[in-house]
C-alpha cells in the first residue's frame, strides 16, 4: 500500500514515504470574453469556467477565487490621488483571480491549461503567493 495517497489537509498531502507541502499561487486572469458578447456566449463561457473550476476542486487544486466587475479605482501616492478605472487597454483589464495549491511554478504553470478564454485573447499571470508568519 506504499503507493496509497491520502490527503491529509487542504495543504499538505501525505504519502507512507514522504510529506509533499503545497504551495499556494495567485492565477490572475487578464482580458478573455468581451463583455458585450451575446447572453448565448456569455452563457458557454461560464460553463466552461465552471467545468474549469470543477476540475480543479476535484483534484484538490482550487482554493478560492472571484471575478472582478469592470472599472474600480486606483489610488497612488500620499497625496491619495483617486482615478477611476479601467486603466489599461481591454485584453490588459484584470477580470479575476483564483488561488490554487501547487508543489511548484510548474505544477502552477500547468494547471492553467485549462483557462477558458485563451481563445478570446486572454491571458494567465502566475504568482507565487508569499508565505507570512504573523
Amino acid at each position: 500500500m506504499a503507493e496509497l495517497v491520502r490527503q491529509y489537509s487542504v495543504n499538505a498531502i501525505v504519502s507512507t514515504n514522504k510529506t509533499i507541502i503545497m504551495e499556494k499561487f495567485m492565477l490572475i486572469f487578464h482580458g478573455g470574453i468581451d463583455h458585450r458578447s451575446s447572453p448565448e456566449q456569455m452563457q458557454a463561457n461560464m460553463g466552461k469556467w465552471m467545468a474549469w473550476i470543477d476540475k480543479l476542486a476535484k483534484a484538490g487544486k482550487y482554493d478560492s477565487g472571484e471575478p472582478l466587475l469592470p472599472g474600480g479605482k486606483l489610488i497612488k501616492g500620499s497625496a491619495v490621488g483617486v482615478t477611476d478605472g479601467p486603466y489599461t487597454e481591454g485584453k490588459e483589464v484584470v477580470g479575476g483571480y483564483f488561488i490554487i495549491n501547487a508543489a511548484d511554478y510548474n505544477e502552477a504553470v500547468a494547471l492553467c491549461e485549462g483557462y477558458p478564454d485563451y481563445e478570446a485573447g486572454g491571458s494567465v499571470q502566475v504568482r507565487h503567493v508569499m508565505k507570512m508568519d504573523m
